[in-house]
């Protein structure tokens, strides 16, 4: 038996895991994850519950941003899929943000997107109009 107690062979990923086929921490069930929707976030906790800073501070840029469709994925409910998404990105910590099935980066690139102005033109080319245009042309306005 694995280390969870369950047969070895499902806990090599041979498709014991809900995902089938490989298990939710191999490579093909995390692309499958990052291709489900254009904006992808792996995270501690939930949008709704994160339970750190930094996917608390990815799911506020988000919001400024007016996304408020997209998949994301607690990484403390699966530690498949937490060491999964590391290999998968090459990136070591959590959260991780994928915008079209790409890698961005997590929440200190995710912020420096934001600042710079970077973050509006990526979501624009996923056709998704950021809340912050529009909160500059009120802004005008006044």
């Amino acid at each position: 038996r694995g280390r969870a107690g369950r047969p070895l062979s499902q806990a090599a990923g041979d498709g014991g895991g809900a995902e089938g086929g490989g298990g939710s921490g191999s490579r093909e069930a995390v692309e499958r994850l990052v291709r489900e929707h254009p904006v992808v976030v792996f995270m501690k906790g939930s949008p709704a519950q994160p339970l750190c800073g930094f996917s608390n501070a990815v799911v506020q840029i988000l919001r400024l941003h007016g996304v408020e469709d997209y998949r994301a994925h607690d990484v403390l409910q699966d530690p498949d899929l937490r060491q999964g998404i590391k290999n998968y990105s090459n990136w070591p910590t959590i959260p991780q943000v994928y915008l079209n099935g790409e890698f961005v980066g997590g929440c200190d690139i995710l912020l420096q997107m934001h600042q710079n102005g970077d973050l509006v033109e990526e979501l624009k080319k996923l056709g998704i109009r950021s809340a912050l245009l529009d909160a500059e042309k009120d802004q005008e306005k006044k």
